[in-house]
């Protein structure tokens, strides 16, 4: 490392720990380790001579097994200390914070007062987190008391802590388990959320970054380093005004206004995702990321209708009148199936990258969406890849919003694939209601 001059960290690319904010390199991982590069260059004035610190986003599951494999040389996240994580690697001991792993619950689940209430529920929590091994561990105490257990769902593996906390806040999911310095951050941005911080399913747990066990020297320098780093406030205060402010958080797209508007279109969704082999739900998705489902937006680019056409992409799809809602839907589905099939048909791509590609193409335009993949390649993320790979190319060529769109559209669509069966379900009886008209 010291020879080539620069140390991988691997971090999670997400809205507390690493992220792009107006063109700069941000969240709490990005400024810690910018300051250990400052520090390790303390003193040394040649630019050639200095060591520099390369970010590697992959996704937290990754973390460990990318440190084990020699992809990256820091594991940069927060990571509670297990027992069967010390197994694997080595944690820097001058970061341990401690820490608790609480329950945090939407404002409208009111019925839990101890941790027994938790008995027989479900909690969707961080795939790959320690979260799922200690809810496996209250699961035995439960049986053991004669409890009914927890149904414990590892999140679908795009989705972080906050992007949970995210859907907890939009009443698609009731509950999870995040640590505590997350839950204190977050409850100041998301208004629908209640920190619990008096049921723990872990308490006095330490987290820390990781290294290698075959690389002393490194770990020595962070122990050197990290010991002045504290967990605070202030740094929670900072990141809230400085990063937060201004997104845009999503809706439930479930709850009984949204879903009997929804119950309005399903037939078409329905009629032409079939139509064009595009699962429907995803259609769905996005035209409530793009109107909320309503026909009468009008964009101030001159979008119009559910799915946000312009009347030029309907004309360019041979759909010309797209202020008509079947025609909208038509349009919409046939252009994504359009940008699937010309751009996207790689065996290679995942459905779901598939689907992330077309929804970034569909807001930026396929030939950026080309950009940031040969970008992509450059930074040596896999450019068929969206998720932690592509986005991140995509947030230096466009910034923020195509990245925000895509995500926001995905959270949508699990939200609906989470109910995929009620909803399947009640479009085939409203077509069968049409069909006896």
């Amino acid at each position: 490392m010291k020879e080539r001059k620069f140390i991988r960290a691997l971090v999670t690319l997400s809205k507390t720990d690493f992220f792009t904010y107006e063109g700069q390199i941000k969240g709490l991982q990005a400024e810690l380790l910018q300051a250990y590069e400052k520090a390790l260059n303390a003193g040394v004035s040649r630019r050639k001579l200095r060591t520099r610190i390369a970010f590697i986003p992959v996704p937290f599951e990754e973390l460990i097994p990318a440190l084990e494999d020699g992809r990256g040389d820091i594991a940069a996240a927060l990571l509670t200390i297990t027992p069967e994580r010390e197994k694997r690697v080595r944690f820097v001991s001058g970061m341990r914070m401690r820490v608790d792993e609480i329950l945090v619950v939407n404002r409208n689940v009111t019925d839990i007062e101890s941790i027994d209430d938790l008995a027989g529920r479900s909690l969707y929590v961080l795939r790959g987190s320690s979260y799922a091994e200690h809810l496996a561990a209250l699961n035995k105490a439960f049986a053991s008391r004669g409890l009914p257990p927890m149904q414990v769902v590892e999140g679908d593996a795009h989705l972080l802590s906050e992007d949970i906390l995210e859907l907890v806040n939009a009443g698609v999911l009731n509950m999870t388990i995040v640590d505590d310095f997350k839950a204190a951050l977050w409850v100041r941005v998301f208004a629908n959320i209640v920190v619990r911080d008096d049921i723990k399913i872990n308490e006095g747990g330490y987290i820390g970054w990781a290294v290698r066990a075959n690389n002393p020297e490194l770990e020595a320098s962070l122990n050197e380093f990290l010991p002045q780093v504290r967990r605070g406030s202030q740094l929670g205060n900072i990141l809230a005004k400085r990063y937060f402010g201004s997104t845009r958080w999503i809706r439930n797209p479930l709850d009984d206004f949204e879903r009997k508007r929804l119950e309005q279109f399903m037939p078409l969704f329905q009629k032409y995702g079939d139509r064009y082999d595009f699962d429907w739900l995803a259609v769905v998705a996005q035209a409530y990321q793009e109107s909320g489902l309503d026909h009468t937006v009008q964009s101030h680019a001159g979008a119009v209708g559910i799915m946000q056409l312009l009347p030029s992409t309907g004309e360019y799809v041979g759909i010309p009148d797209v202020t008509q809602l079947e025609a909208n839907i038509h349009a919409g589905v046939k252009y994504l199936s359009f940008l699937r099939n010309r751009y996207f048909s790689d065996p290679q791509l995942s459905e779901i990258d598939r689907f992330a590609f077309s929804w970034a193409a569909y807001n930026a335009g396929p030939h950026k969406v080309g950009r940031m993949r040969a970008l992509a390649a450059e930074m040596e993320l896999d450019s068929n890849k969206w998720f932690q790979n592509t986005e991140y190319a995509a947030l230096r060529i466009v910034g923020r919003e195509t990245v925000r769109y895509v995500a926001n559209i995905y959270k949508y669509y699990l939200a609906y694939s989470l109910s995929r069966d009620l909803l399947t379900k009640r479009a085939e009886q409203l077509r069968a209601m049409e069909a006896d008209e």
